[in-house]
């Protein structure tokens, strides 16, 4: 016995042995402090689960430091590596929505000499009646990412001449050569939100903010005239009823001035001119000038009252080699007042035509000043159910227009001439069935008034238009 205890081989053997033991030990301990780090690593990056293990090496009071140093380990690392697109308070945006707006009219007297070729209602005879859309959209919203949407419309904006028995050419109608209603692309943009905080960056076929931009949810006003009239289904604002351009294709800058609140922001925008014109002989504005439009916009007293100051500026192409440049731009203000019974708003600019006119008598180009002003009122006669609204138009094409003298039109802005002064007139009932439906019974008034001598050649006696309608609006997927 005594021998086998001091056998050298004996011992080296046990030797080994705890050895061996030992550094197994160890292997398998630094294994398990591995399989937990990738264990952890797995629950925090939300991909994996691991099932709960205690060790039986470790005294109860370790495991629960343990425990309670992994959580807060995790924790701080969820709070520290949360990916920028887990944000569970934006939803991507996929929409198809639509509007349509119409009447069944009723024309009960049209001015003789076929004046008002900017009006839905030119050269449409005394007693015609029928049911007409004035509008048909077509969109398409879609979020390509957080910071990216694409936006599409379609529109058909026909107007009432059909061109049976009418007299007057049509403006801006789309009526196809068939006298069926064509479809043509009113937006098709992509938006980059936020390009910088509280402005958003637009490229494409896009409103201008002349009257009718209304992006809710964007850095973009949603303050403008036809947005707060909330009737463009009546008639359109006095800005785009006098042809100021509702879209254009270019680029704008659409922001906030305090990202926060959103009370103050402006517009910047340069675009083509052409609002969805192509490059043609019958436009020659495309490629060669450009049209800046820039708007500021406010909100007071809680949004109670909105104000808002637009400018443009154009270069056209010249009419003839003797005229001077063609140019024209506009200074608008707008405000209005809404409390939950009534909303009023004016609306008012001027705007000046560069070499819009030749005097016969002196044979030089003049320019011409447009004035014009409305004012409106609409509120709810019983709430969400029955309302009502009114409008006044005033418009004078020339306050430089001298009646002793004789004038040819030269520019080649919109359907403009000097000589008829004109005095719009609206007014109806607003029934709401349902949320997006209407029904509206009104009036629609249009004087006219020639700026001539009477004794000058062509000068016509004072007349109107006078239409009663039943108007219908829907909106779906809005």
């Amino acid at each position: 016995m005594r021998q086998n205890l001091f056998n050298p081989q004996l011992i080296m053997k046990k030797t080994f042995t705890k050895l061996f033991s030992t550094g197994l030990l160890m292997c398998l301990t630094l294994i398990g402090f591995t399989v937990k780090a990738q264990t952890t690593s797995l629950t925090d990056n939300g991909t994996a689960v691991a099932p709960a293990t205690a060790s039986t090496a470790a005294p109860a009071t370790d495991v629960k430091t343990e425990k309670k140093k992994d959580a807060t380990a995790a924790a701080e690392t969820k709070t520290t590596e949360k990916p920028a697109d887990a944000d569970t308070t934006w939803k991507p945006q996929r929409r198809l929505w639509g509007y349509a707006f119409g009447d069944l009219y009723w024309d009960q007297h049209s001015d003789k000499a076929g004046r008002g070729a900017e009006s839905n209602y030119a050269g449409v005879p005394t007693g015609r009646n029928a049911f007409q859309f004035r509008r048909v959209y077509l969109g398409y919203d879609y979020d390509i990412t957080k910071r990216f949407k694409a936006e599409v419309l379609l529109s058909s904006e026909p107007t009432a001449n059909t061109g049976v028995n009418g007299t007057t050419s049509i403006q801006n109608g789309d009526n196809l050569v068939d006298n069926k209603m064509g479809f043509f692309i009113k937006n098709f943009n992509l938006r980059y939100r936020d390009f910088w905080t509280g402005s958003d960056l637009v490229v494409g076929e896009l409103s201008t903010p002349g009257f009718a931009l209304n992006e809710a949810g964007t850095n973009a006003p949603t303050t403008l005239s036809e947005n707060v009239w909330a009737y463009r289904s009546v008639e359109r604002t006095i800005t785009d009823f006098h042809k100021n351009n509702s879209y254009d294709l270019g680029a704008a800058l659409q922001g906030t001035f305090d990202p926060a609140t959103k009370n103050f922001g402006y517009v910047a925008m340069v675009a083509n001119n052409s609002t969805s014109s192509l490059l043609a002989a019958s436009n020659p504005n495309t490629g060669f000038y450009k049209m800046f439009y820039g708007d500021i916009w406010s909100k007071f007293l809680d949004g109670k009252l909105v104000a808002d100051f637009y400018a443009d500026y154009a270069k056209t192409a010249p009419t003839g080699p003797t005229i001077g440049p063609q140019e024209h731009n506009m200074y608008k203000l707008f405000a209005a007042y809404t409390v939950p019974t009534f909303t009023f708003g004016v609306e008012a600019y001027t705007q000046n035509l560069a070499n819009a006119v030749t005097n016969t008598t002196t044979k030089l180009g003049e320019d011409a000043t447009v004035h014009a002003i409305s004012l409106f009122v609409r509120g709810a006669i019983v709430p969400t159910k029955i309302g009502f609204f009114a409008r006044f138009d005033d418009y004078n094409p020339d306050t430089k227009y001298n009646s002793s003298d004789t004038y040819t039109v030269n520019t080649n802005y919109g359907s403009y001439t000097p000589v008829v002064k004109e005095k719009f007139y609206t007014a109806g009932l607003d029934f709401t069935p349902a949320k997006n439906i209407h029904f509206m019974p009104n009036l629609w008034l249009l004087d006219f008034k020639d700026a001539r001598d009477a004794t000058a050649a062509g000068y016509a006696p004072a007349d109107h238009t006078l239409v009663y309608r039943m108007t219908f609006f829907y909106v779906f997927g809005k």
